[in-house]
């Protein structure tokens, strides 16, 4: 299988993560967690983060250890969208030179927001493997650094800091997160699995390259036509795909339908706008119960007509009603006094027209 890494690579560890967030925490705001109550599950809202995605706490963190290892190579690196986005704000940030080859189908908003950072936009392919191939072969013609959008250690330990977020805001049981090359999943895995919290990942019906070689199958295959582009990977991490099989509990395929109906209804009950894999964890969080669960909103980056065209043609299912919390539910009626035999209540008698107008001459003129 090819990888964009080194075997040799070292693996990352927890920490790393608390090395990240040492770092990043004088860059990057915590993004805000918010309970969607008609889920009954917390969402970690990274579709607020900079660059509209958690993708740039990964590439800040590789860029900002680089700088400490003294590596001062200009970056290349390949991305549907969101890597490279973050990389570009990293680098303009930094003032570090940065290039990012992304497939020719990339959303145009995403495109965008990396020129307006400055970053050199190569666009080449139809797919992130393609990207990823022109990538290679233009850093080892060049001498560039080039930076995995997910199997690097550096950007699985930036990841990771999502999970650290998460366990001081809402202490969960269970934490959902999209996967599609590994990164995010294995971060939030090695900061949270030593607390306890079951990892549970998220992917596509057809776009599911890591559910499928953590049971043996490493058979590439091309990924189907999905709203989560940003999932969209042929072949999973050499790092991520060790580290998940270590320390992801389940996967989770969702079907197409059930995350187009899951980003509708995200915009219009909880007023969250989310790309296709950015509400793919919550939709597989559907099918999860737990006392206290969150779902990873990974990115907003979504196209304008995309979304107009979801909102237009998706008609979501009405929600159940939601069941009252225990200490929501009203005490059981007081039991009805009964009058003694012969009596009838009396209704409190009506003020006289006497009384009133003793009332009104009171009254200061």
């Amino acid at each position: 299988m090819q990888s964009d890494v080194a075997r040799d690579v070292r693996m990352p560890t927890a920490g790393d993560v608390l090395a990240a967030h040492a770092r990043l925490r004088r860059y990057l705001d915590v993004t805000p967690a918010h309970y969607a109550e008609r889920f009954g599950c917390w969402l970690k809202l990274e579709n607020l983060q900079r660059t509209g995605s958690y993708k740039v706490r990964g590439a800040l963190n590789a860029l900002l250890a680089a700088r400490e290892r003294g590596d001062t190579r200009p970056v290349i690196a390949a991305s549907a969208g969101n890597h490279a986005q973050g990389l570009a704000w990293a680098g303009y940030r930094l003032r570090m030179p940065v290039i990012t080859v992304m497939p020719r189908c990339a959303p145009e908003t995403k495109i965008a927001g990396v020129a307006h950072w400055g970053a050199t936009v190569r666009l080449h392919g139809d797919s992130y493997d393609e990207a990823k191939a022109f990538a290679i072969e233009l850093a080892a013609q060049n001498g560039y650094r080039l930076l995995s959008a997910f199997d690097d250690p550096d950007v699985i330990a930036g990841q990771g800091t999502v999970g650290l977020e998460i366990a001081t805001a809402l202490s969960p049981d269970v934490v959902l997160v999209p996967i599609g090359g590994g990164g995010l999943a294995s971060g939030v895995a090695l900061a949270l699995k030593s607390q306890g919290v079951r990892i549970i990942g998220a992917q596509v019906e057809g776009v599911d390259a890591m559910a499928r070689a953590l049971k043996g199958d490493e058979t590439p295959r091309d990924p189907v036509a999905t709203l989560a582009d940003g999932v969209k990977v042929k072949e999973p991490g050499t790092l991520t795909r060790a580290l998940l099989r270590e320390l992801l509990d389940d996967v989770v395929i969702v079907r197409e339908a059930e995350l187009r109906e899951t980003l509708v209804r995200l915009a219009l009950e909880e007023h969250v706008i989310a790309e296709g894999a950015g509400a793919l964890a919550l939709a597989a969080g559907r099918r999860i119960a737990a006392k206290r669960k969150c779902a990873v909103v990974s990115g907003g980056n979504v196209d304008a007509g995309v979304l107009a065209q979801l909102l237009s043609d998706v008609r979501p299912r009405a929600p159940r009603k939601p069941r009252q919390r225990a200490q929501e539910r009203l005490s059981p009626p007081a039991a009805k006094r009964t009058l003694p035999a012969g009596l009838l209540p009396v209704a409190p008698a009506a003020p006289t027209w006497r009384a009133t107008a003793h009332i009104l001459e009171e009254l200061p003129a």
